[in-house]
C-alpha cells in the first residue's frame, strides 16, 4: 500500500512494508497491517507500538562506580545500572531500576541509571522495568548481587613519640571507614624537616600504631599515614607533631684498678687490688656485678661532654674514677696490707690474718676475696665475679674475672681483679687485665682497669699498680668526634659506626 497522508494531523499511514525509509526518532506512523500507531525509536529498536505497554527490559550490567573514589560520607556507594530494552511491546517513555532491599529506586529516559548514597559494603540486588502511558512492563529477572565500595577514609593522625634510648619513633592514629572493603595495610610516611618524604613503613590493616626505626639522628621528622584496601589508597592524613631523633651513643666506662697490697714485715701476705668499676650501655651485654646494661645516652651535637680516664692506683691505693658525661665508674679498691681490702668499683682482697675483703659497688663490680688460714691473701674483686678467697698457702687466690664486651668489634675482657699474695703458688689475676700476686707482683694491664697483684709478706715489696681505665664511645659513622687538649684517644670504623678509645687524660669531647 502506498504511503498516504492521514486525515488526522498529517500522520503517514500504510502497511508494515511501506514505513518511511529515513525516519527521524520520534516520528509516528499509522500501521494499517497491525492497526496501531507506531513510533520510530532509533536504528536499534526501530518502530515500536506507541499504543501498547512496553516490553520488559533486561539488566545488562551493574557496575560499582564508587570504587575509584576516595571515601566521602556525602556520596557513599554508587552503582551504575545498564539496561537492554526489549524488542517486543510498545514504546518506552521511562525506564526504572529498583533494589530488592533498602527501598532504593531510579528512573530515567535512557537505559543507564545510577544509584547513589548506598551503604558501603552492603550487597544490593537490582531488577528493572519500563513504562509508558499505556502501562508498565513486567519486572526483569534479578541481577547478581553487588556491594558498592570506595577507597578507605583517611585515618585520623595521632602523635609521634621518640624513644630517647633507641631513637625509634612510635606513631599512632585512629582508623576511619574502610570504604566497604577490608583494609590491606596502613602506610606510615616520615617527612624529613616536614617536607621530604622518606622511606615508608607498612603495617597491617588493623594496626593503630607503628614503631619506626633507622631514622637519621639529630634530624627533625613529622609523619603522615594512609590506609589501603583493594580499591587503592586513601589520601594521606595530616602531619603529626614534629620530633627530633636523638643521637644515640653506646659507651664503656672503666675506672682505674686498685693497687695490690704491699708485703709487710710482719709475715702477712697482701691482698690483690680490686678492678675498676665497669659500666656499659651495650645491648645484650651487662654492666659490672651482673647488672643490666645502662641506658644509652642521647647526645646533642656541638656540645661538650666531660671525660676523665682514671689512673691505676699505686700499691695499697684506690684507683681513679673514670667519667663520661653523667656516667661515673668508681676506682678499684686497694689490696689489703696487714689490713682489710679497700672498697671501690670492685673490692680489694683482704690480707692474711683474716682481714676482710673490700666491697664492690652495686652495678659496677664484685667484692674482694677474704684470706684463709695459712699464708694466703684474698684476690681482688672483678667486674664479673668476686675475688677468690684464700684457703691454704699452697692454693692460689686468683682475682675475680672481668666482663667481656664487643663494643670495639672484637670480644675483649675488662676489669679483672688482681691475684692475692701467696708464697707457694702464682696467684693469677682475673681475666680482664688483673695483675699476678706473689713474688714480684705484676701491675694490672693498662687501659683495662685490672687490679694490681698483691705482694708477699715480710718482703717490704709494693703491690702491683692497678691498670689504668678506659672510656670507649661508639656512635654513627656520620659524626665526627673532637677531643679537647688533655685527652688521648684514637678512632676506628666498625661497620656502620665509629669507635673512639680514650686512653688517658681529662677534658671534653663533642660531635659534629
Amino acid at each position: 500500500m502506498p504511503i498516504k497522508s492521514s486525515s488526522l494531523g498529517g500522520t503517514p499511514f500504510g502497511d508494515s512494508n511501506n514505513r518511511p525509509s529515513n525516519p527521524s526518532i520520534g516520528q509516528t506512523y499509522h500501521n494499517g497491517s497491525s492497526g496501531i500507531l507506531e513510533i520510530y525509536t532509533g536504528p536499534t529498536t526501530g518502530w515500536l507500538p506507541e499504543s501498547a505497554p512496553p516490553g520488559t527490559p533486561s539488566v545488562t550490567s551493574v557496575v560499582d562506580t564508587s570504587s575509584s573514589n576516595s571515601y566521602s560520607s556525602n556520596t557513599a556507594g554508587i552503582l551504575t545500572v545498564t539496561l537492554t530494552p526489549s524488542s517486543n511491546g510498545g514504546f518506552v517513555s521511562t525506564y526504572g531500576a529498583y533494589t530488592t532491599s533498602g527501598g532504593f529506586s531510579q528512573t530515567s529516559s535512557t537505559t543507564t541509571l545510577t544509584f547513589t548514597g548506598l551503604t558501603l559494603g552492603t550487597e544490593y540486588t537490582i531488577y528493572s522495568n519500563a513504562l509508558n502511558t499505556f502501562g508498565t512492563s513486567s519486572n526483569s529477572a534479578n541481577a547478581a548481587a553487588i556491594a558498592p565500595s570506595t577507597k578507605p577514609q583517611t585515618p585520623t593522625i595521632g602523635t609521634a613519640t621518640v624513644n630517647s634510648q633507641t631513637g625509634d619513633v612510635s606513631v599512632t592514629w585512629t582508623l576511619g571507614n574502610n570504604g566497604g572493603k577490608s583494609l590491606t595495610g596502613i602506610t606510615v610516611i616520615p617527612y624529613l624537616n616536614g617536607t621530604t618524604a622518606q622511606s615508608a613503613t607498612t603495617v597491617s590493616g588493623s594496626a593503630t600504631s607503628a614503631n619506626i626505626s633507622g631514622l637519621a639522628a639529630a634530624s627533625s621528622y613529622t609523619f603522615k599515614v594512609k590506609a589501603t584496601n583493594i580499591n587503592g589508597d586513601s589520601p594521606e592524613s595530616s602531619a603529626t607533631n614534629s620530633i627530633t631523633v636523638p643521637s644515640i651513643f653506646d659507651f664503656i666506662v672503666v675506672a682505674g684498678g686498685g693497687g695490690g697490697g704491699a708485703g709487710s714485715n710482719s709475715a702477712n701476705e697482701a691482698g690483690g687490688g680490686g678492678a675498676g668499676g665497669y659500666r656499659s650501655s651495650v645491648g645484650g651485654e651487662s654492666s659490672g656485678r651482673g647488672s643490666s646494661a645502662e641506658s644509652k645516652l642521647s647526645i646533642a651535637l656541638n656540645t661538650n661532654y666531660s671525660v676523665t680516664v682514671g689512673a691505676g692506683g699505686p700499691s695499697t691505693t684506690t684507683g681513679g674514677n673514670s667519667v663520661f658525661s653523667s656516667i661515673t665508674s668508681n676506682g678499684g679498691g686497694y689490696g689489703g696490707s696487714y689490713s682489710s681490702g679497700g672498697s671501690g668499683g670492685c673490692g680489694g682482697g683482704g690480707s692474711h690474718n683474716q682481714q676482710a675483703g673490700g666491697s664492690g659497688t652495686i652495678g659496677q663490680g664484685y667484692n674482694g676475696g677474704t684470706p684463709g688460714s695459712g699464708s694466703s691473701a684474698g684476690g681482688g674483686g672483678g667486674a664479673g665475679a668476686n675475688g677468690a678467697n684464700g684457703v691454704l698457702s699452697s692454693i692460689a687466690a686468683t682475682g675475680g674475672i672481668g666482663v667481656q664486651t664487643n663494643i670495639s668489634g672484637t670480644p675483649t675482657y675488662y676489669a679483672g681483679g688482681g691475684g692475692g699474695g701467696n708464697p707457694s703458688t702464682v696467684n693469677t689475676g682475673g681475666l680482664g687485665g688483673g695483675g699476678t700476686g706473689g713474688s714480684g707482683p705484676t701491675s694490672g694491664t693498662a687501659n683495662t682497669g685490672g687490679g694490681g697483684g698483691g705482694a708477699l709478706a715480710g718482703s717490704g715489696t709494693p703491690g702491683g699498680v692497678g691498670g689504668s681505665g678506659i672510656v670507649i664511645l661508639k656512635y654513627p659513622n656520620a659524626y665526627t668526634i673532637s677531643l679537647s687538649a688533655g685527652l688521648t684517644g684514637s678512632t676506628t670504623n666498625v661497620g656502620s659506626n665509629k669507635v673512639t678509645r680514650i686512653t688517658a687524660g681529662t677534658g671534653t669531647v663533642s660531635w659534629s
